[in-house]
């Protein structure tokens, strides 16, 4: 049996499992292919990036042409969507193919990417100045080696443009960027491969419970339901989420402060506003998606915690609103000033809740709450010291 090596969820991981003891009774050889440069087995992180590098300089192997079906064998025709019981519910979603994805990683490092250091982090300019190349690293329509090479050779090129005095603008730091970005894919998908578990389990075992689940309360459950279709009060939000989920993707500060959004300000379990995130996105990878969701929720332990502010977000990422008004257009004529925050408007009676909804919390009340409840498990004996195992576990580093 031949198949890549996967870092999936739960399900596949205990697949895998059976698989091997299936092969290992039938006497079969299994052999396993790497795609990414996740580590299998016993790793250690130290040196980790160094051996990513090496994994990637490992020469291309060519596209072939066609592959012919096996002599002798019975094959069978791909199931449409229909034959699956799916529907679109994601109209301007990216194009797949290799074609596309090829077009896309060139336009990106001749392009697109110039200002991708300084402008990734807004919805409006990251929608171009991103190398959107993650839909087609996550379902394998070009690999990770090839977008590393690629890259690599652009850096190249740039180095010698500049060193023969020609004028490279913003190019050589956004690749800089974007190199490190590559790392940081396989880095987060490491996470997962080490510690299946953090699909299900909090990471750092002082947070189980912390939060109630949105089966066993109507209100946590309301709170998910407006969190998942963008009607939660706050536009910048709101818009944020319509827009991923129409078009399968959004840049990643986004993604951060959806989900710190939902478990600070909201106080979701992470694990039921994962799942409903895991479905929107069209590069879903569980490698990155987990640790993530983990991460902006603040129980792995270890990291900042990061609470983005719903309404100063929108004015910073959306200041002349175009964003804003484009996926909440119940908010159209609403004067400036009072976009972001509806509720203050004076004479609100026509948006609020008739067009658009009331917010669903005080955003200022409910953060601080939050955060006292996150530092108070963080004060507790015993933390720290879990935290430390995790960090030596799971932390980045190019040497101890």
């Amino acid at each position: 049996i031949f198949s890549h090596e996967e870092t999936g969820n739960m399900w596949t991981y205990q697949r895998d499992i059976a698989v091997q003891k299936m092969v290992r009774e039938l006497g079969v050889n299994w052999t396993e292919y790497p795609q990414f440069g996740i580590q299998r087995g016993p790793t250690d992180r130290d040196g980790w990036s160094r051996k990513w590098d090496k994994f990637m300089a490992q020469p291309l192997f060519d596209v072939p042409s066609r592959l012919g079906p096996i002599e002798g064998l019975k094959t069978e025709s791909l199931p449409r969507q229909e034959d699956l019981g799916l529907s679109d519910n994601c109209p301007e979603r990216q194009r797949g193919g290799y074609e596309n994805g090829l077009k896309t990683l060139e336009s990106f490092l001749d392009e697109r990417g110039e200002n991708y250091r300084v402008e990734m982090s807004s919805p409006i300019s990251g929608r171009e100045s991103c190398s959107r190349l993650s839909t087609f690293l996550s379902t394998g329509t070009i690999s990770m080696r090839e977008a590393a090479q690629s890259l690599w050779s652009r850096q190249r090129e740039l180095k010698v443009m500049a060193s023969e005095g020609e004028e490279t603008g913003m190019w050589r730091g956004s690749m800089s960027s974007f190199n490190g970005r590559l790392h940081w894919h396989c880095h987060f998908m490491q996470k997962l491969e080490d510690e299946p578990e953090q699909e299900l389990e909090n990471i750092h075992p002082f947070y189980a419970g912390l939060r109630p689940r949105a089966s066993e309360d109507a209100q946590t459950a309301a709170r998910l339901k407006a969190w998942s279709e963008g009607r939660t009060g706050f536009p910048f939000v709101d818009a944020c989420m319509r827009s991923l989920n129409a078009t399968g993707w959004i840049n990643f500060r986004m993604r951060a402060m959806l989900m710190s959004f939902a478990s600070y300000h909201l106080w979701l379990d992470w694990r039921d506003s994962g799942l409903l995130y895991a479905q929107k996105f069209t590069d879903y990878e569980p490698g990155i998606h987990w640790p993530q969701v983990q991460m902006q929720s603040g129980t792995t332990g270890i990291n900042t915690v990061r609470m983005y502010n719903p309404v100063k977000q929108g004015y910073d990422q959306d200041p002349e609103g175009s964003f804003t008004r484009k996926w909440v257009p119940e908010l159209a004529d609403i004067p400036d000033p009072f976009l972001q925050e509806p509720w203050k408007w004076p004479d609100p009676k026509e948006t609020i809740p008739t067009r658009y909804p009331a917010r669903v919390i005080d955003h200022v009340k409910a953060g601080k709450e939050a955060r006292d409840k996150i530092y108070a498990v963080r004060r507790r004996d015993g933390h720290r010291d879990i935290a430390k195992a995790i960090a030596a576990k799971h932390g980045s580093r190019k040497r101890r």
